[in-house]
């Protein structure tokens, strides 16, 4: 499994590109750690060090201080409601979505053959590790060496969580009502028992020589957004703002699969109201930011290791969240604030304080762990390594367009600055201009001056369907557009 141009482990890794710094110049022979911190549901502007001054993250921003920051990182969408499925498949098959779809139903085959990335891991000399939420279809217990605490996709329902609050009512939720259950069950923040098992294995490891690989996987800021009394008190309602996209109600909401019939979507009451968008945002903010305190903790234990100089760190979350933002309150959707998670790497020679605005895919964080461990990157992995970014590369683009979609709802193309969304049971399409509208909230497709752009983006999104086997025939919806 090492590569053949190495001596073992990183002179690969600077053989493939470069020095990433001159401060990179000696490293010791031995293979670095990887811990891989996995948020859900949480949107890129989320982080205080992203320019959101309304939310409090100091941990977070430690990392992007000591590290570099993609500022435009994407999920390809997912099949299914549960778009943090599709989302964790591809990570750890490395497939593409429709890709990653077929080959779910075989991960124990999979698994079999070494081929997913705790397994490659193990191959090149990793002890690996897991904690948190999982959601893929496979027993974690079968491809990494030590599990702890394996949380599903999200607790029980809890039926006073949805169509709430309404202003001028009593509210039958509290996020520090611990009888509620949700994250409280057992007696301990589910966001805490993460940060208690991610010491704890950090501690064990201090005195081995084998490299670890960690893969912790929060459960927060997903709903049910629960957290202490103390952070939700950090965000006084007076001071959270409406997101400046909110809408009332999507227009296009039942073509597109975001009807009251989903889940996410009956968390707040329709139409939707800038109170209860408040809430709901206060909520979020207090869940990152009780996530983060156990970030630091876990960054803390790192320190107090003596493992830290030799160990890399990725932060990301399995996709974004529209919290108010377009009228809508999940993330199965095409806008930024839904597909566009924060994604931080920090580790030795990586550019600290640095952001790259480069469009990648969170997914890319697969290959790019498996490259800095010295390996070789399997030629199935279809993600790619971010390894020339960091090195400064900025010319070299491995995607020429970012694409995403949403079971047979929605599809999207991301490219040279504009955004096309195309909805085919609502017969609709909406073309955004990103460099001055970032916040997609002016739709041009029916500018005239836009026609052709409009077609040739069209055309891309169909081309790119098919390179990635989307079966979706985009031009049986939209006879006119050619």
């Amino acid at each position: 499994m090492l590569s053949r141009d190495s001596l073992f482990p990183l002179i690969y890794f600077l053989a493939v590109i470069g020095l990433l710094l001159s401060s990179c110049g000696e490293q010791d022979n031995q293979q670095p750690n990887i811990i891989f911190i996995f948020a859900d549901d949480q949107s890129y502007n989320t982080v205080r060090a992203h320019g959101n001054h309304e939310i409090q993250t100091p941990n977070i921003d430690r990392l992007a201080e000591q590290g570099t920051s993609f500022t435009h990182a994407y999920n390809m969408g997912g099949w299914g409601g549960a778009v943090c499925v599709a989302s964790r498949t591809m990570l750890n098959t490395g497939k593409f979505v429709w890709n990653a779809m077929t080959v779910e139903p075989d991960l124990d085959s999979l698994a079999a053959e070494g081929l997913l990335w705790s397994l490659l891991m193990k191959q090149g000399g990793y002890e690996t590790y897991f904690s948190g939420k999982w959601h893929v279809k496979i027993d974690p217990e079968k491809i990494f060496d030590h599990v702890s605490n394996v949380r599903p996709g999200m607790p029980g329902s809890i039926p006073e969580a949805y169509n709430r609050p309404v202003e001028g009512q009593k509210d039958p939720w509290s996020p520090f009502d611990t009888s509620l259950g949700g994250f409280w069950k057992g007696g301990r923040h589910w966001s805490e028992v993460l940060g208690d098992d991610a010491i704890d294995y950090i501690q064990q490891a201090s005195g081995k020589e084998n490299p670890f690989f960690m893969y912790l996987a929060f459960n927060a800021p997903h709903d049910p957004r629960q957290s202490s009394e103390e952070f939700v008190n950090m965000y006084p309602l007076e001071n959270v703002s409406v997101p400046e996209s909110f809408l009332p109600e999507y227009p296009y909401k039942n073509e597109i699969g975001c009807s009251p019939s989903l889940r996410d979507e009956r968390l707040a009451p329709f139409p939707r109201t800038e109170y209860a968008v408040k809430v709901h945002r206060q909520e979020y903010y207090a869940i990152i930011s009780h996530m983060d305190s156990q970030i630091g903790r876990i960054l803390d234990a790192l320190e107090e290791s003596g493992k830290a100089e030799n160990t890399y760190i990725f932060f990301t979350a399995d996709h974004g969240l529209s919290a108010g933002h377009h009228g809508l309150m999940g993330k199965q959707n095409m806008y930024d604030h839904s597909i566009r998670p924060p994604m931080i790497v920090v580790g030795p020679g990586v550019p600290a304080g640095m952001k790259r605005r480069q469009d990648v895919y969170l997914q890319d964080i697969m290959p790019t762990a498996i490259e800095l461990a010295g390996l070789e990157i399997p030629d199935y992995v279809e993600f790619s390594s971010l390894l020339p970014t960091l090195a400064g590369k900025q010319d070299e683009r491995s995607y020429k367009a970012i694409y995403a979609c949403y079971k047979d709802r929605q599809r999207m193309i991301r490219k040279n600055g504009y955004k096309l969304i195309v909805y085919p049971y609502a017969a609709r399409v909406r073309l955004y201009d990103l460099e001055n509208d970032p916040l997609e909230m002016i739709d041009i497709s029916e500018d005239l001056e836009r026609e052709e752009l409009v077609r040739e983006m069209f055309a891309d999104l169909r081309e790119l369907g098919d390179q990635l086997n989307d079966t979706l025939d985009l031009g049986s919806f939209f006879p006119g557009i050619r």
